[in-house]
């Protein structure tokens, strides 16, 4: 599991105006929160929160006004729709050895069996327990020759050592289904007769 450093400032100004004038700086809005302490209201570098956001539940060690460490994990993250820039983060505050509920995404490896059938994944992302220090990033589980009717459950998916299941052992993660069939040439040439009347 990857640990990204990053300087924050706390900031004084809220509401939207400000958001506006962080934003043009090229910097991101953000609270910091957890443990039962008070809530920090931080400013944090745009382009070093975007390049850490890429890992999937990064750990980040926040050095905040130069003074104090803190380890966080992202826990929201807020987007412009159209242009993609981060507009807001929530981090959760942790402590080493600390086990944090969060969710890892599923990855897939192998061919269906032939015959055209469709992988459903019903959970993109499993929900697990793990220490926040070593938090895995992701899972990666074997279709190889599943056949229509197949799933894998949540029991089914081997963790790393340390990490445990946050969701009902027999939730269906990925289901193998039948591939739609085509109409039938009849039913084709049916409705064009039905056509050809109307």
């Amino acid at each position: 599991m990857s640990e990204v450093k990053i300087s924050a400032e706390t900031r004084s100004e809220f509401g939207k105006g400000a958001a506006r004038r962080i934003r043009r700086e090229s910097k991101v809005p953000g609270v910091l929160y957890g443990h039962g302490g008070e809530t920090v209201h931080l400013t944090l570098p745009g382009h070093e929160l975007l390049l850490a956001l890429r890992t999937s539940n990064v750990l980040i060690s926040l050095d905040i006004d130069g003074k104090t460490n803190e380890l966080a994990i992202p826990k929201s993250v807020q987007r412009d729709p159209i242009k993609g820039f981060l507009e807001h983060v929530d981090l959760l505050l942790v402590k080493r050895g600390e086990k944090v509920t969060v969710e890892i995404p599923v990855h897939t490896e192998g061919e269906l069996a032939p015959g055209g059938y469709l992988l459903e994944h019903v959970l993109n992302a499993l929900p697990v327990e793990a220490e926040a220090t070593h938090i895995p990033e992701s899972v990666t589980v074997s279709v190889e020759g599943l056949e229509a009717g197949a799933s894998i459950l949540a029991k089914d998916i081997k963790l790393p050592n340390g990490t445990t299941l946050a969701v009902d052992e027999d939730a269906v993660v990925l289901q193998v289904l039948a591939a739609q069939a085509e109409e039938t040439e009849g039913e084709e040439e049916a409705e064009g007769e039905e056509a050809a009347e109307a």
